[in-house]
């Protein structure tokens, strides 16, 4: 059988679509679309991704019309707050350490909800 190897993209509405991926490469890193074929597209490192349902009333996203949330891996969860936070953006790292990692919440200028996640056994360097 035939299946999927990877995410290929996320795509989502924004008022300010230039804005927010420069604001998504300036504080994550993450490269904007290329403007054509000869430029590299952002590559994530390997690594697991969970792709998980959720059910339609849950509060985890925060808003009730919020449909989706990104969940970013991280090598440095403190480290990667503490730039966000130097840049005035507002990081709530969660106290527990779960047996899968480390967490912290986080939401872009369009107030989509960001999980930033530094799975269990990832060393910060």
């Amino acid at each position: 059988m035939a299946q999927v190897t990877g995410i290929g993209g996320v795509f989502f509405r924004s008022g300010n679509p230039d804005e927010l991926a420069a604001w998504y490469e300036t504080h994550l890193g993450i490269n904007p679309v290329p403007r054509d074929y000869d430029q590299q597209v952002w590559s994530q490192a390997e690594g697991p991704t969970v792709f998980a349902p959720f059910a339609a009333d849950t509060e985890y996203f925060g808003r009730r019309d919020q449909a989706f949330m990104i969940n970013f891996r991280v090598d440095d969860l403190d480290a990667m707050a503490a730039q966000l936070q130097e840049a005035g953006i507002s990081v709530e790292i969660d106290k527990t350490e779960y047996p899968n990692g480390r967490f912290a919440r986080l939401h872009d200028p369009d107030g989509n909800p960001i999980e930033l996640w530094q799975p269990m056994g990832v060393d910060a360097s």
